[in-house]
C-alpha cells in the first residue's frame, strides 16, 4: 500500500479509505485507553497524559474524579492538594496550574461545560491540537482531526500519508487525506 509517485489527491483519499476500513475491521472496538465518563474527565485525563502513560493516568484519576467533579471544583482547587494527587503523572506543578486554569476558563467563558469546537478547546490552558483532537473524537464524538503522537506520525510517514515528521504538522497534513462521510463534512478516519 505504498504511495505511488503519481498519486492524485483522489487516489490518496481512496487509499486512506482502504487503510481505514482495514483498521476498523481489525480493531472494531478501538477506543482511547484513558478511562473517563464525562467530557470534563476526558479533558483532564488527556491533559494529565502528556509525557506519561495512559495506564499511569488511569491509576490516579479515580481519586481525582471523585474529589473534582466539576469545572468549578478545579477552578477552586488548593494547588498543593491537586499537585499531590497528580504528582505521579510528572510535570505535576504545570499540569495542576493548567487544570485550575481550565476550570476557571470553563466556568467564566463556557458556563462550566467543555467547549464543543476545536478552536474553543485550544483556548484552554494546556490544550494544544493533539489534546483537542482526543477530546473532540473520544468525548464529544466529533472527528475534526487526527490525534498524532510520534508513533502515529511514524506510521503515517511509512504509509506515505505525510512527509512531516513533526506530529502537529503531520496531523494537519494527514487529515485532509481522510475521505469525507457521504452527505457530511465529517471524515472517516
Amino acid at each position: 500500500m505504498a504511495k505511488s509517485k503519481t498519486e492524485t489527491p483522489a487516489d490518496l483519499q481512496a487509499r486512506v479509505g482502504k487503510i481505514s476500513a482495514k483498521l476498523r475491521k481489525r480493531y472494531p472496538d478501538a477506543r482511547t485507553a484513558l478511562d473517563f465518563s464525562t467530557p470534563l474527565e476526558m479533558l483532564v485525563a488527556t491533559i494529565l497524559s502528556a509525557q506519561t502513560t495512559d495506564a499511569g493516568v488511569n491509576r490516579l484519576t479515580p481519586a481525582l474524579f471523585k474529589k473534582y467533579k466539576t469545572a468549578a471544583d478545579y477552578a477552586s482547587a488548593e494547588p498543593a492538594e491537586l499537585e499531590a494527587m497528580i504528582r505521579a503523572s510528572g510535570f505535576f506543578r504545570q499540569k495542576a496550574k493548567n487544570l485550575m486554569g481550565v476550570g476557571r476558563m470553563l466556568v467564566e467563558k463556557f458556563g462550566g461545560h467543555v467547549p464543543q469546537t476545536m478552536a474553543e478547546l485550544m483556548q484552554l490552558p494546556g490544550v494544544a491540537r493533539k489534546t483537542a483532537n482526543v477530546v473532540m473524537g473520544s468525548a464529544l464524538g466529533k472527528a475534526e482531526g487526527i490525534a498524532v503522537d510520534r508513533h502515529v506520525a511514524r506510521v503515517a510517514g511509512r504509509l506515505g500519508l505525510t512527509k512531516n515528521t513533526d506530529p502537529s504538522r503531520s496531523s494537519r497534513t494527514s487529515w485532509p487525506s481522510c475521505p469525507k462521510k457521504p452527505g457530511s463534512n465529517s471524515r472517516t478516519c
